[in-house]
């Protein structure tokens, strides 16, 4: 995390990464939850209305027949069949469509067109509801009333619409909350790591004047045995290398990006660290070939820098190193202790170390990291507990000269 020169907290990628996860699994969670809500609501509303619909359709339907029951009474012989059809035409007591037919299922009269399923009391069909009363006495000669309706299905689709109009607007509040939520939660964590690069800004600082000391100092002696001032060298280069992996990290600088040989940038870093391979007496075996890429000078050489560092920290006395850049790919393979498998996962996460006892602060492979991310940069990680480790950077196409 940096802090901006306005006070402000920027979110490290890891921790917008948390964010979005959280964020992903709680509006997964509440979309879920909201839509088995909207369809239970739904279905519920749907069956109430089918059945009232139902209700309302046979009480219209035997209201109809009774009118048909109470005019055949009243008539002292059988209607002729042209005024039998006017009658039922005024006969208007609801709001569906109707149709009247005989004991051959033939229509008398009817506003329905096509309709066979009479066997059925209530039905639905092409989301259409359908009733049917059956006259078994079959009064002015009608043996079947049927009534269909034709507003339901428009009914449940502007309560569909309104259901999903509040589902989303639910959702999208409950996003809202979400968000605040999570910059919430993430607020004390922030702060920690907050004080925590204060901290170590702080501590870098007071680090960087004893380490110009020492190193002009060792410059300086000339009768110290070579074993001892090897070894205050070694140990002076160690202090510097990791006092710019910090600068690097807290300070958040880039250079210019320039075409650089990555070739003469490996052999150079090796020379530079040629008293801390030479303390551990380990063996390093070399095979390149000319490549250069647009990458600022400093990122090239933190990205080597910071490689060759684990593979010489996490290499016992004798171990070898083997470095080869050939056709963009670069691989810096030691014979260490490795790794379990489960932590390589991590190893790339800010001030994780794979092995504590071999100390440093757990930011090395997070600045190469971040390096391969910005220039495109593939990396592969092989490793072996016991065996040792394989760092494998593929450089992208474009940025070979």
């Amino acid at each position: 995390m940096r802090i901006s020169k306005e006070r402000g907290i920027v979110l490290t990628s890891y921790e917008r990464s948390s964010l979005v996860r959280f964020l992903t699994l709680y509006l997964g969670s509440v979309f879920v939850l909201l839509a088995i809500i909207g369809y239970l609501f739904f279905e519920n509303n749907r069956s109430s209305m089918i059945s009232a619909m139902k209700f309302e359709m046979m009480y219209q339907g035997h209201m109809l027949s009774s009118e048909i029951v109470m005019k055949a009474m009243k008539m002292p012989g059988k209607m002729d069949e042209k005024d039998l059809v006017e009658y039922l035409k005024k006969l208007d007591l609801c709001r569906f469509d109707v149709g009247y037919y005989d004991s051959f299922r033939e229509p008398i009269y009817t506003q329905i067109e096509h309709f066979k399923q009479f066997d059925d009391s209530f039905f639905i069909r092409d989301r259409r509801c359908y009733t049917v009363i059956e006259d078994y006495s079959e009064h002015l000669g009608v043996r079947y009333i049927v009534l269909k309706e034709n507003e339901l299905d428009k009914t449940l689709q502007e309560l569909r619409i309104r259901i999903i109009s509040y589902l989303v607007l639910s959702f999208i509040l409950m996003g809202v909350v979400g968000y605040f939520l999570g910059r919430l939660f993430l607020q004390p964590v922030r702060e920690q790591i907050e004080s925590l690069d204060r901290f170590i800004t702080d501590t870098t600082h007071e680090l960087n004047t004893p380490i110009t000391a020492i190193l002009m100092t060792i410059q300086s002696l000339e009768n110290m045995e070579k074993k001892k001032l090897a070894r205050l060298k070694a140990s002076a280069q160690r202090l510097s290398m990791m006092y710019s992996s910090l600068t690097y990290r807290l300070e958040g600088k880039e250079d210019p990006d320039e075409v650089i040989c990555l070739e003469k940038i490996v052999k150079e870093r090796i020379e530079l660290m040629r008293e801390l391979i030479e303390a551990k007496r380990l063996k390093v075996k070399l095979e390149t070939e000319p490549y250069s890429m647009k990458i600022s000078g400093r990122s090239a050489e933190r990205l080597i820098d910071n490689l060759l560092s684990n593979a010489i920290k996490y290499s016992d006395v004798g171990d070898s190193i083997m470095i080869s850049l050939r056709e963009r790919v670069l691989k810096i393979r030691d014979t260490g202790i490795g790794m379990p498998h489960h932590v390589q996962a991590d190893i790339f996460k800010r001030y994780e170390r794979a092995n504590k006892e071999r100390g440093g602060f757990g930011i090395g492979l997070s600045i190469v990291l971040d390096i391969c991310k910005r220039y495109g940069i593939k990396i592969d990680l092989l490793s072996k507990e016991g065996e040792g480790s394989t760092f494998i950077l593929t450089f992208p196409k474009e940025g070979k000269q």
